[in-house]
């Protein structure tokens, strides 16, 4: 099953390195980890997309977690109301004819172009996953040369529903 762990760490040197050491001795692949620095410059939030079988394997790697000496909070957010989001840059063949038609394309998807080249042009979209996937199919028929992907990074929703429509913006009790 698939798992969304944030995790708030020391940001020193070598934390990285150590938790993912961790997974990779355990067995558990990583399918996608984000790190940054927080409003706190001495602390980093760690969004890690695991593949475990079980609630066992889960727990296990909480547990394994909360063992690093620089690790101090962590938390499954899978099954919360959270705010996830993820980055895709994607470099796709595009003749200077083909150019208006890929515009209008990517548009309903909120994407910019980022680059445009002799022969290339580089989008850049972000959203929840489902999103930069159905981008990324329909442009392939155009001939995808690059992709880079940062992952989801991720956080826990207000206490309060917020509801983003556009520039109108509500909170619903």
């Amino acid at each position: 099953m698939k798992r969304t762990i944030i995790a708030t760490v020391n940001n020193t040197s070598g934390v990285m390195n150590r938790i993912t050491g961790l997974f990779a001795r355990r067995h558990f692949n990583i399918e996608s980890i984000t790190v940054g620095m927080t409003e706190n410059p001495a602390i980093s939030r760690m969004t890690f997309v695991i593949n475990v079988d079980d609630e066992r394997g889960l727990d296990q790697v909480i547990k394994q977690l909360y063992k690093q000496v620089d690790v101090l909070k962590v938390r499954d957010i899978t099954d919360e109301a959270i705010v996830a989001r993820e980055l895709a840059l994607i470099k796709i063949v595009a003749a200077p004819q083909n150019r208006g038609e890929i515009s209008a394309l990517v548009e309903p998807f909120r994407a910019s172009i980022v680059d445009v080249g002799r022969e290339s042009i580089t989008l850049q979209v972000t959203g929840d996953q489902q999103k930069v996937e159905a981008l990324i199919d329909l442009v392939k028929p155009y001939g995808i040369k690059e992709l880079a992907r940062t992952g989801i990074t991720a956080f826990k929703r207000g206490t309060k529903k917020s509801v983003f429509d556009g520039p109108k913006y509500s909170i619903i009790n």
